[in-house]
């Protein structure tokens, strides 16, 4: 057993391998973290969880800004050849690692799933399983409490509160968005 199946909250993911580019064994990187900079430093290390479940320790060689994206050469992935079976790979870092978030209006991914998402009123919608990123932003995904899945937009009118320490998001939705 790793020590990411013994303790999975330990680690937050930083970036995912979208595919190998060049021969010389670069990943892209699609990046999820505000600090790409620090992550990504040279000598610094990521934990990577493969497709298959497999976690190995990687450590950044390089590191380089591409058509939005990261380019990363890891020390251990001398070639294509080595960088293709990547494609997919969860690059995870240690929660315990990360600095406190300066704003109080940002939250780390981790911080947000296990959640309770509640309307104004208090009426239990569910439980945030996901936060996902995309072009068009952040998006909340819940667990609904009769068994769906709802898609929530991670934006202050939709989600006006959020309250770690007391272990709920508070959605005031548009209409038509529960139902």
């Amino acid at each position: 057993m790793n020590a990411e199946q013994r303790d999975p909250v330990r680690f937050v993911a930083v970036g995912r391998v979208a595919k190998a580019h060049g021969i010389t064994g670069e990943l892209a990187v699609d990046v999820r973290t505000d600090s790409p900079e620090q992550r990504f430093a040279l000598g610094a290390s990521v934990t990577a969880r493969l497709r298959d479940g497999t976690v190995r320790t990687l450590t950044i060689a390089a590191a380089r800004p591409h058509s939005g994206r990261l380019l990363v050469r890891f020390a251990e992935i001398p070639d294509r050849d080595a960088a293709e079976p990547l494609r997919g790979t969860l690059l995870l870092a240690d929660q315990a690692a990360l600095p406190p978030a300066e704003d109080p209006d940002e939250f780390y991914d981790h911080e947000l799933e296990g959640l309770a998402a509640v309307l104004r009123d208090g009426t239990r919608v569910g439980t945030v399983r996901e936060v996902t990123h995309g072009l068009g932003g952040e998006l909340l995904v819940v667990d609904r409490a009769d068994g769906g899945e709802l898609l929530v937009p991670f934006v202050q009118a939709i989600v006006p509160e959020v309250d770690v320490a007391g272990g709920r998001v508070v959605l005031d939705p548009p209409d038509g968005l529960i139902e």
